[in-house]
């Protein structure tokens, strides 16, 4: 599907209510549009988690307009199934990620080594000199 209100009024031929009563969680779905305006953005929320994660940000039911109290993870599944056929997990598009060098590229950690531990005083700060002054 392509755009969030075609995904609201599936819902409310599923459920009831009025395309409005759905959009705000569709919408949520596909913010991530504004990252990349491509099929890959579903990357980010179109999975099971994802559909975990539109249950804590909206509650576990919204009531629609017609007062019917309708589950939130159905409303997400219902959006992921229309938009990829099924329901993937997030490792099901880790997957798919081609590996590239600088992905796994990692700064050196430092020695947890204790500079001072050998007996060495501590060094003093230092401090400018400016002409005419002294320390």
């Amino acid at each position: 599907m392509g755009h969030c209100y075609h995904h609201a009024l599936s819902s409310v031929r599923k459920w009831g209510g009025g395309p409005e009563d759905y959009l705000a969680l569709h919408q949520w779905f596909d913010e991530s549009k504004a990252i990349t305006a491509d099929f890959r953005h579903r990357a980010l929320r179109h999975h099971a988690e994802g559909i975990f994660m539109l249950e804590r940000f909206f509650g576990a039911t919204i009531t629609v307009s017609s007062g019917r109290v309708v589950p939130v993870r159905l409303i997400g599944e219902q959006h992921v199934r229309e938009d990829l056929g099924f329901i993937p997990s997030f490792a099901d598009w880790v997957r798919c990620i081609r590996p590239e060098p600088w992905m796994g590229r990692a700064q050196p950690i430092h020695r947890d080594v204790d500079p001072f531990a050998s007996g060495d005083p501590a060094p003093q700060p230092v401090v400018a000199l400016v002409a005419g002054s002294r320390p």
